[in-house]
């Protein structure tokens, strides 16, 4: 133990030395609120800047290392986010000091360095309590004298670092592929090319090279540009090595190896993805509450019970991180209403340290938020490494300076390799020293990555010839460095403090031992046992369910609508043998839609698996406990649903009323529904993505439909595939449910033959029912032989189901578990640039040269990147039209409605102007009303009421204004299967006027490439583009319409430093070559700011702030402000966040001053408006801008749709994917309901199976339909975002080349549908044309019809599929087949309406009509005639009356009737379907088809095009109307 007092003789010393006290080594643990607490921060603020200064302390017992580099990272005040929670927490952190100490009075100690930034430190005594007269309370020694007695009560702690010595990681895949396509796909080369590279993958290196450590208490910044390796280097240091080929190199954390870690202490290293996921539907306080309860420790500081451990934690968390006042709001998600950004955040910071877990790597988690959000989040960070004494990894895109000054070391990576890693605030002086120099006023992490761009460094002068250039040169500079051999040395004393030291990790093991719950297994990561989390995550589960009830309460509300309408279908079915087939139906139902009614859980079962896979990697739970949880919770819920819709159906159809039945009819529906989600949910855990899994659940529901037993009997299935039903639990379900309702039924016999006025005297004894099971001479016939001959079964095989039924159950649970257990990732997006086919670009060749090892790879990739500069200026200069005319605005006024009559204002008197040539800025808060400015100068505001001026030259804008403006939208929407040529290409035709040749277009569009800096990547997809250059695609496609005014909404938001710079140059370059420019933009650095030449700031409210010029180095501007009262600019600060700050946007900001008010006075103000007038009198000499267009759109409208027609023959040929499901969907499901009908035979059940085998083809259509809705969704999206705006094409011409680019790939597929099914079925060939032209041809048009109607008017692909499905419900179940025609009751004008009901008749009644039919021995009925006649004789008169026919006309007994002699006879009485009928249906199916045709155009205008709602237009109508009237 160290004296305290050589605290004295070192305190006049920069370098401070850690002493080994027992206080220091005590630390705080999480038990209240965050684990490891330390004595004072792990840093001070030194004024001697050196790559590491340590002090050689010798190793704790404790397992505690306890040397440290110092740095002059920034640090944060624990009261950062909620000074006043904060201050409460130290007030009950006090009261709990003082009872568990005893003595209130102790001194505590100041470290100088510390003092003078104004942060307090307890760095210095064992004496740690603040008397409340000698100060301020510190609450970190309160919270470390609440964990004093961790070392009495021989709670160990643990720390944890990372060392890494020639870390090289190898991925598999090229940078670069081609495009695959329908062609490439069936190509048999390319497909054995696939399966070579399946058995031998291609590799190439994504890191190599990397040496360093991060010590606890220590924050490492990782910056690089967009695929330089940050994420990969994040991923690996925090043991995440699974999607990776191979990971080399040495790794140790503290003494343990990465193969330790992930066996045994998985939860002490996480990485966190850039995007937030977390349960929507859970708040703040249950997210959090549930990290801790899942890794609270078995040892507690004074006997504290898990819950009040949990809620101290829990309390502590929400405080210090400002998250107090939301705890109980849900987090929320895109579609639900949560937290902000900013909040989410730190919830992802307070889950990380309520898991307690040691070492963090955090990937671009700013991503999205703005510069002071940003900035909050890594104060955060700052504040949980200090306090739990954390290693944390960060990389960030676009780090501000104040940001950057909060981390103690940098890595800056370069394609893949090393080239600086040391301390941050020396980093910008290495790179300097070596040669280059920042732009002016570049912030310190913009000009690391810069370095690292060839086309964004500047060289110093004299440093031309002898400055490192390549990633192999950077990496040979930094290794010949001070600041490298400094590393080496740090590396070299963690491996002798550290690595390789048993004593360390008994002691680690020891503190994770202490800490595993009772029955928890001490080697798991794990550390509370399996019923813990269970419990855990049960309580989870509910509170996610009771978060989200809306999905619960629609889930019941369609349960409860279907079983009304299918209950009064089937309305109080009578005790008649004409039921019989009805009963089977609503049993069959009964099972089928409970069953797949969970087929829609597959999507959100992969929305949860990110957070599922993130959370089990941090140990914090199994993920089959989370499987077994969700099936547990599920119970109870389908209990309750199950009962509300078999009370409706059972008691609506009227099916046997006992009690025996009803109940075990329920147990069976429940027990079937809970089995069969147990097997959607095993296929969605089998699979890595939701559209394979959705697929395959596709599949498996049509083979377990088929094989049921109700479309298709036992008896009549071929033997090949009968095993099926072996393996179906549908199948176990149904037969239970038959025998259970038909074993005491003694229905009356319907038709009783013979009968009528030639048989009034006979005695039942010569009568006979027709129903299979009936018995000679009864008048009613037992339900147990109607489904022992028609199905084969058996009332004993009743609970033998049950059984079975549960074995499936607990069978498809258990595989559940067993593949959520191990396949909790999701497949990841690759980023992998795809080209056209057949080209060959720099880019490709490069990425070929890479996987295949070539040393020159380097250089290609660099040429590929950049391009000739003054090539590009020229081309800029040759391409931009001159412009003239100057676009001005006056007193411009935005006001839209709220609700309840009220109006709000968005823009209020905003004037100015544009000037060619010149970068127009505009700026302000978020709210303050930037886009909707721009909007409403492009004039595309959709809503509301816009006063005010907007002329060109003085004059009202043409007609024609927005066909000649561009405007390019924060987000980059293009149809993402074209090339970026193509995308041009395709903008010029349609952009600029007919007249202009084709070829001329085209050379314009090749200058553009040139000019936009995009010649290597002019046949790349646009999809597979990075974000910088789909962004100058997006810039592009505008210009190539030859605008003379061009708007950008925030074009640097979400790209790195590096992408924004070069896109703010490529604008700059623009206005200089005379274009006119406006652009919004959200906080930008300093150098940015500079590019720009004009300002309009807005505040909140639209309100003009300021309207003028910015100034050479923005003196202008700040000159203004200065002037005005506002405070002065420091030398070394961003103007823009100057600015901002000074009237009062910013998180923190305020203000006195009313700016608005400022500038309306100013001399500045009225210079602006002298300058418009100017502007206006020039303009109305000149004469008003004239339209150039004809019409409202440049070309004519046959033009217009062969382009978009070619346009989406592209995108369909190259998207294999979409094609081959369609295709193969097509294929395997005739192929599968051919052969169940495999050759059906002409006997009644034969006749019935025919009818099946078109039934089941018709359902075909309802994953068809859902199919090409996602296209056609996407499609008029692009349309409505981007392309309706520019005026490029009529919305006819885009819903008609929708409507026929469909068809022939639809038609393709029946046409093999029918290819397939047809024979196999056993259909007549001489009836086969009609068939095909009503199925393969007709058919195909009317599934594509309808399923674009409904999307039409659908706002997404989801909603389309949930109407569609609904809508569809109703087709099929009053089309006559599941409910014949005459049972249908009321329902029988459903019957008329539903399409199908003609589609049936018309493929049924022509397939088969005028056909024998021959009675299976099963379906002929026995009847006795009187003695003394022959079978003719007494059956004759009913035979010439009713039909049929007698196997022995001769017999005297015994005779053999057949109800139906033809097929004709059957369908008429049974289905309501007629041969002559078939032309008149096919008529009548065509015109649903027109009408679905119509439909598409009638829905689009009224839900899409037309502004305004339809009833709001009616009632305008009235009342003006009416006013005319009066």
């Amino acid at each position: 133990m160290a004296d305290p007092a050589q605290l004295e003789s070192v305190e006049g010393q920069d370098n401070v030395p850690e002493l080994p006290t027992a206080t220091q080594i005590a630390a705080a643990y999480g038990n209240a609120a965050v684990h490891n607490i330390t004595h004072g921060s792990p840093h001070s603020s030194h004024e001697e800047r050196s790559p590491r200064l340590t002090s050689a302390s010798p190793a704790s017992a404790y397992g505690s290392p306890l040397r440290r580099t110092t740095s002059n990272a920034s640090h944060v005040e624990i009261g950062h986010f909620d000074p006043e929670g904060v201050e409460q927490l130290r007030r009950t952190m006090s009261r709990l000091s003082q009872a568990s100490n005893g003595d209130p009075l102790h001194r505590s100690t100041t470290r100088r360095g510390d003092a003078q930034n104004g942060q307090t430190h307890s760095e210095g005594s064992d004496l740690t309590l603040t008397s409340p007269l000698e100060g301020p309370f510190d609450f970190e020694k309160a919270l470390r004298n609440v964990f004093r007695k961790l070392d009495e009560s021989d709670i160990k702690r643990r720390e944890l670092g990372v060392m890494f010595k020639d870390l090289r990681v190898i991925g598999v895949g090229a940078a670069a592929l081609y495009q695959p396509t329908l062609g490439s796909v069936l190509n048999p080369l390319n497909m054995i090319q696939n399966i070579r590279g399946v058995l031998h993958p291609a590799t190439r290196d994504i890191l190599t090279g990397f040496n360093g450590v991060v010590r606890p208490g220590e924050m490492l910044l990782v910056l690089g540009r967009p695929g330089s390796g940050c994420s990969t280097l994040l991923k690996a240091l925090a043991n995440q090595r699974k999607e990776y080929h191979a990971v080399s190199g040495e790794v140790w954390y503290d003494s343990l190896t990465p193969d330790q870690i992930e066996q045994h202490y998985r939860g002490d290293v996480q990485y966190s993805p850039e995007d937030d996921v977390h349960f929507p539907t859970l708040t703040v306080d249950q997210t959090l509450r549930f990290a801790a309860t899942t890794r609270t420790p078995r040892t507690r500081l004074g006997g504290m019970t898990r819950e009040e451990h949990v809620s101290r934690m829990v309390e502590v968390l929400e405080t210090v991180f400002g998250l107090r006042h939301v705890k109980d709001t849900l987090v929320g998600d895109a579609s639900i209403r949560g937290v902000s950004g900013g909040e989410k955040k730190r919830v992802s910071i307070a889950e990380a340290l309520a898991t307690r877990s040691r070492l963090n790597s955090w990937d671009n988690s700013t991503r999205g938020l703005d510069a002071s959000t940003a900035l909050e989040f890594v104060q955060a960070l700052r504040i949980s490494t200090d306090i739990a004494r954390q290693s944390t990894i960060v990389a960030i895109y676009q780090a501000g300076e104040s940001l950057y000054k909060h981390f103690d070391k940098v890595c800056v990576i370069y394609e893949g390799k090393q080239v600086y890693f040391g301390p941050a605030d020396l980093a910008r002086q290495y790179f300097i020293d070596m040669g280059y120099e920042p732009a002016n006023r570049q912030t310190t992490a913009d000009f690391l990555v810069a370095v690292t761009d060839p086309n964004g460094r500047i060289v110093r002068k004299g440093y031309e010839s002898r400055v490192p250039r390549t990633a192999d040169e950077f990496v040979e500079y930094f290794r010949r460095s001070e600041i490298s051999r400094a590393n080496e040395e740090d590396i070299a004393s963690y491996r002798d403090e550290f690595v390789g030291k048993p004593e360390r990790v008994t002691a680690y093991k020891a503190s994770a031992k202490a800490e595993h719950a009772k029955h928890a297994h001490k080697k798991s990561p794990y550390i509370v046992s399996i019923p813990m989390q269970a419990r855990a995550l049960m309580r989870r589960r509910m509170q996610i369910i009771l978060g989200g009830m809306a999905a619960q309460v629609i889930q019941l509300s369609s349960f409860v609508l279907q079983a009304i309408i299918v209950g009064t279908v089937f309305l109080r079915l009578k005790n008649e043998t004409d039921t019989f087939f009805s009963r089977g139906g609503v049993l069959f139902f009964s099972l089928l839609f409970a069953a797949l009614s969970t087929m829609a859980e597959i999507p959100a079962l992969f929305a949860q698996r990110p957070i599922v896979h993130r959370q089990s990697r941090a140990a914090m739970y199994h993920p089959f406990v989370e499987g077994l949880a969700l099936t547990l919770v599920d119970v109870p819920i389908t209990a309750v649903t199950m009962i509300v819709f078999s009370i409706l159906i059972y008691f609506l159809v009227g099916l046997q009323q006992h009690a025996a039945q009803f109940f075990t009819f329920l147990l069976f529906v429940f027990t079937m529904t809970i089995t069969m989600k147990a097997w959607f949910r095993s296929l969605a855990a089998a699979f890595m993505s939701a559209a394979p899994a959705q697929a395959v659940a596709g599949l498996t529901t049509l083979i377990l439909v088929l094989y049921t037993g109700y479309n298709i009997p036992p008896p009549y299935m071929i033997g090949a595939l009968r095993w099926i039903t072996y393996i179906n639990p549908l199948k176990y379900g149904f037969e239970a449910l038959m025998v259970n309702e038909f074993h005491a039924i003694h229905a009356d016999c319907s038709v009783l033959v013979p009968q009528g006025p030639a048989y009034s005297n006979i005695t039942l004894a010569n009568q006979a029912c027709t129903t299979v099971g009936s018995v000679p001479g009864s008048p009613t016939v037992s339900g147990m032989n109607y489904v022992t001959l028609s199905f084969k079964y058996t009332y004993n095989h009743l609970w033998r189901n049950f059984g079975i039924l549960c074995a499936f159950g607990l069978g498809f649970i258990a595989i559940l578990l067993i593949l959520t257990e191990n396949n909790t990732s999701v497949a990841g997006e690759t980023s992998v640039m795809l080209f056209k086919r057949g080209t060959k670009s720099a880019v490709i060749q490069a990425a070929e040269k890479e996987t295949s090892g070539d040393e020159e790879k380097g250089a290609a990739s660099a040429a590929a990147q950049s391009g000739d500069a003054a090539a590009g200026k020229q081309a800029l200069q040759d391409a931009t039209p001159e412009i003239k005319d100057v676009f001005t605005f006056q007193h411009l006024n935005y006001v839209v409605p709220v609700g309840g009559g009220k109006e709000r204002k968005l823009l209020d008197d905003v004037s100015g102007y544009v000037p060619p040539g010149k970068l127009t800025a505009l700026m302000g808060e978020s709210g303050a009303g930037k886009t909707t400015l721009l909007n409403v100068l492009a004039e595309r505001t959709t809503g509301g009421v816009v006063t005010g001026e907007r002329l060109m030259n003085g004059h009202p804008l043409p007609p024609d204004f927005q066909a000649h403006t561009g405007y390019c939208q924060q987000m980059d929407t293009h149809l993402p299967t074209a090339s970026v040529r193509e995308a041009l290409l395709f903008s010029a035709c349609l952009r600029q006027p007919q007249s202009v040749p084709y070829e001329e277009k085209r050379a314009y569009v090749e200058k553009v490439i040139k000019m936009c800096g995009l010649e290597a990547y002019a046949d790349a997809i646009v999809g597979s583009l990075g974000v910088e250059h789909r962004k100058r695609t997006t810039i592009a496609v505008e210009l190539v319409a030859k605008p003379s005014l061009i708007f950008l909404d925030e074009p640097t938001s979400g790209l790195d430093s590096q992408s924004a710079w070069a896109i703010t140059s490529f604008l700059r370059d623009l206005a200089d070559s005379g274009q006119a420019i406006v652009c919004t933009i959200h906080q930008p650095s300093a150098e940015l700011f500079q590019v720009f030449d004009r300002l309009l700031l807005l505040r909140k409210g639209g309100q003009t702030v300021y309207f003028g010029d910015i100034g050479p180095r923005a003196t202008t501007l700040i000159d203004y402000f200065e002037r005005n009262g506002g405070r002065k600019c420091d030398d070394s600060e961003n103007p823009a966040e100057y600015i901002l700050d000074v009237i009062g946007a910013g998180a923190t900001a305020t203000t006195d001053i009313d700016w608005y008010s400022v500038w309306r006075q100013s001399p500045l103000s009225a210079r602006a408006f002298q300058e418009i007038e100017r502007i206006h009198e020039e303009g109305r000499k000149r004469g008003a801008v004239q339209a150039t267009l004809s019409g409202t759109f440049p070309t004519r409208w046959g033009f217009q749709f062969t382009t978009l027609l070619k346009r989406d023959a592209q995108a369909h040929w190259r998207d294999p994917t979409y094609l081959m499901a369609k295709l193969v969907l097509n294929i395997a499901s005739a192929l599968l309901i051919g052969f169940t009908f495999f050759q059906a035979k002409t006997t009644i059940q034969g006749t019935q199976n025919h009818l099946f085998a078109i039934f089941m083809s018709t359902i075909i259509s309802v994953p068809l339909s859902n199919q090409l809705q996602v296209a056609f969704i996407d499609m008029r999206n692009i349309y409505e975002v981007r392309e309706r705006h520019s005026r490029m094409y009529s919305w006819t011409a885009l819903i008609t080349s929708q409507v026929i680019i469909e068809l022939p790939w639809n038609i393709l597929g029946s046409s093999l549908y029918f290819l397939c099914w047809y024979w196999t079925v056993g259909f007549p060939t001489d009836r086969a044309g009609f068939t095909y032209f009503l199925l393969g041809f007709l058919f195909p048009l009317y599934y594509t019809t309808i399923g674009q109607a409904v999307a039409a008017m659908a706002p997404n692909a989801e909603i389309s599929a949930l109407v569609f499905s609904f809508l569809f419900s109703f087709v099929l179940t009053f089309n006559g087949v599941l409910q014949p025609y005459r049972e249908l009751g009321w329902w029988q004008w459903m019957y008329r309406l539903s399409p199908f009901t003609y589609l049936i008749e018309a493929l049924l009644g022509q397939a088969l009509g005028k056909q024998p039919i021959q009675c299976a021995p099963v379906e002929l009925v026995t009847i006795q005639p009187p003695s003394g006649q022959s079978c003719a004789q007494y059956m004759e008169p009913y035979i010439a009356m009713a039909g049929g026919y007698l196997t022995n006309p001769d017999a005297s007994s015994g005779c053999q009737y057949c109800e139906f002699s033809t097929t004709d006879g059957f369908l008429g009485t049974s289905f309501n379907i007629f041969y002559s009928h078939h032309w008149r249906d096919l008529g009548i199916f065509v015109a649903f088809i027109c009408f679905n045709v119509f439909c598409i155009y009638a829905f689009t205008w009224m839900f899409r095009i037309r502004s305004g709602s339809i009833f709001g237009s009616l009632k305008n109508r009235i009342t003006a109307a009416r006013a005319k009237s009066a």
